[in-house]
């Protein structure tokens, strides 16, 4: 089912199109308001081609993650991602991770002139800084569910699922082996962070939650 505009399923490895339909990507990741959940803003990783990889193998620098405003979202099925750019302007939307090289200092130093003396010479070191807020965080395939016991994993991320752009639940992979996907309600969403999403349940209460079919979302 194709729906249109920020509801329903955004399934996240989704491809992604641009207007005069050349092929981008596939969605990689999804922005949220980290207090009401609301859809900020969508990362799409680059095909090689899009992106220059295939006439810069080399380049260790050259980023594939770009950052797409929600308001190019347009329409969306099960596996496809349409935006209202097309190629031109998506190639001019601002990366999503960008390197900077960073000076060492203190004790670092010391490291340096010891690397040196080794026939190891120091170099700057390289820190990945991602564009999005302070108070944004990320969702991407895979992310980890916690549950209220603490270090207990209810899952993984598979899909996010929106209405009116707010985030409305996540469809869940449940930890184990033949799990089929359920829909984890915002409502039971304790929190967030870059590294996990937080629950309020236990696992013995996935048994407890609807299934997830995509083909009834949207």
């Amino acid at each position: 089912m194709t729906t249109t505009g920020d509801d329903g399923e955004l399934r996240l490895g989704a491809r992604v199109y641009a207007s005069d339909g050349s092929h981008v990507g596939s969605l990689h990741r999804a922005l949220v308001d980290q207090n009401d959940f609301r859809l900020r803003a969508l990362v799409v990783k680059e095909s090689r081609s899009f992106s220059g990889h295939l006439l810069s193998p080399g380049s260790s620098l050259l980023v594939d993650d770009v950052l797409v405003p929600v308001e190019a979202l347009a329409n969306k099925s099960d596996d496809r991602i349409e935006l209202n750019l097309d190629a031109a302007a998506i190639r001019r939307l601002p990366p999503y991770l960008h390197y900077r090289y960073t000076t060492p200092s203190g004790s670092e130093d010391l490291e340096h002139v010891g690397e040196a003396l080794a026939g190891w010479p120091g170099v700057p070191s390289l820190e990945q800084e991602a564009e999005k807020r302070t108070d944004e965080i990320e969702i991407e395939a895979g992310e980890k569910v916690m549950a209220r016991t603490p270090g207990q994993v209810l899952g993984e991320v598979e899909s996010v699922l929106f209405e009116h752009g707010a985030l409305v639940g996540v469809a869940l992979k449940p930890a184990g082996w033949f799990k089929a996907p359920v829909i984890l309600p915002r409502r039971l969403l304790e929190r967030g962070d870059d590294l996990a999403l937080f629950a309020r349940l236990e696992k013995e209460d996935l048994a407890q939650l609807q299934p997830f079919e995509p083909e009834a979302e949207g």
